[in-house]
């Protein structure tokens, strides 16, 4: 079957569109309709904690029947439509119902699009897959400028409408993407406990956990924490942006990149930037210069520590196991490491200040990169 690249491409273009008009703008909406720092937090937390659950069950349902595209699509279109729940009031208690339904589903798509992906592309993941998966950068980066622009130029208001929008064409995409087909030799190979009990694997997850623990504030406060420091919401919106232009030069170069260093050395690499990435945030973020060198830096902390990610994720679980893999890879990392991330940066943010929460996540990247150098590509695969 000839590959999909286009319609495996227009997806991740819309996903991450929604993705670029939420992470910057959805926690000063948040604000903007009258929530605390504690309950932007807390509400975060709600959505990335249904990463935990929601991608575990829809991956076993998916590596079971292999109708991973059906489920998408059904899981993108009620995504889309709860989400207009958020038109309907705006107190906690309801927000957190929409947002708690809503993710439900959302958080379920990428896992197994990304196993559909995999499976499309076959052997060809190595050099393939970067290509593909960069439009989700570029739409990214396409929402967050026209979204900033926009959101200057009339009002933040309408962003609950605009990210409706993004899901429902989303949906659209997945109707017209076709279902991959595994190998027969996806039907063979060791059970997925074999694979989960290796130290390897473990290693894997808990490394992952803490990077996306280390992401927290950025994900949940960075505009905020711009905004405080007068940056306009333009502005705001660059920063974003050029942070994701960063992630599609390395997506353009990593096929290089993976010919010439091993996977463990990448991830090794990525974590020590990232590290320094959360510090000069922390210390040097009144500075321009620093501030674009540390978007500069998004290139390491997510582009390269993604893409080498999911090229030991189809290592270590296979065609067999891949939709499994890929929602346990979610829930630890997305879903645990990122609740947690947003819990500890809406506590601290007015306790300990926006600096010392940028360097707990310094700390815990830095975590990220010792278990990564005593577990992750020691083993022969």
């Amino acid at each position: 079957m000839k590959l999909p690249y286009w319609r495996l491409s227009g997806f991740y273009f819309f996903y991450f569109a929604t993705l670029g008009a939420f992470l910057p703008f959805w926690s000063l909406y948040l604000k903007h309709v009258g929530f605390a720092a504690k309950e932007i937090g807390e509400l975060t937390a709600l959505m990335i904690a249904t990463k935990i659950i929601a991608p575990n069950l829809w991956g076993y349902v998916a590596d079971k029947t292999g109708k991973r595209l059906w489920l998408i699509r059904l899981a993108i279109g009620l995504s889309a439509l709860l989400f207009a729940g958020f038109f309907y009031g705006n107190d906690y208690y309801w927000f957190a119902i929409v947002t708690i339904s809503f993710s439900f589903f959302w958080n379920a798509t990428l896992p197994q699009f990304e196993a559909a992906t995999l499976l499309h592309l076959k052997n060809q993941a190595g050099q393939a897959y970067s290509r593909i998966r960069l439009w989700g950068s570029i739409g990214f980066i396409l929402a967050v400028l026209g979204i900033g622009w926009f959101l200057d130029s009339f009002s933040i208001g309408y962003l609950p409408l605009i990210i409706t929008s993004l899901l429902s064409l989303n949906a659209l995409i997945a109707l017209i993407t076709p279902e991959p087909k595994a190998s027969q030799q996806a039907k063979q190979g060791v059970g997925i406990w074999q694979v989960l009990c290796r130290f390897e694997v473990i290693a894997f997850f808990l490394v992952y956990m803490c990077l996306q623990i280390a992401h927290g504030p950025y994900y949940v406060f960075y505009s905020v924490y711009l905004k405080q420091h007068a940056y306009t919401a333009t502005a705001t919106g660059l920063l974003w942006a050029l942070g994701v232009c960063a992630e599609i030069v390395m997506f353009m170069l990593v096929s290089h990149l993976l010919r010439l260093f091993s996977l463990r050395r990448l991830l090794l690499v990525s974590l020590a930037l990232t590290t320094w990435r959360w510090l000069i945030i922390a210390y040097q973020i009144d500075q321009l210069a620093w501030a674009i060198w540390a978007q500069c830096l998004h290139a390491a902390s997510f582009g390269i520590a993604h893409v080498v990610a999911i090229q030991l994720l189809y290592q270590y679980f296979g065609e067999q196991h891949q939709g499994k893999g890929q929602a346990l890879y979610a829930s630890f990392s997305f879903g645990i490491g990122g609740m947690l991330g947003s819990l500890y940066s809406g506590y601290f943010w007015d306790q300990l200040g926006a600096s010392q929460v940028f360097v707990i996540a310094a700390l815990a990247s830095g975590l990220a990169l010792l278990i990564g150098f005593v577990g992750v590509g020691r083993e022969k695969l």
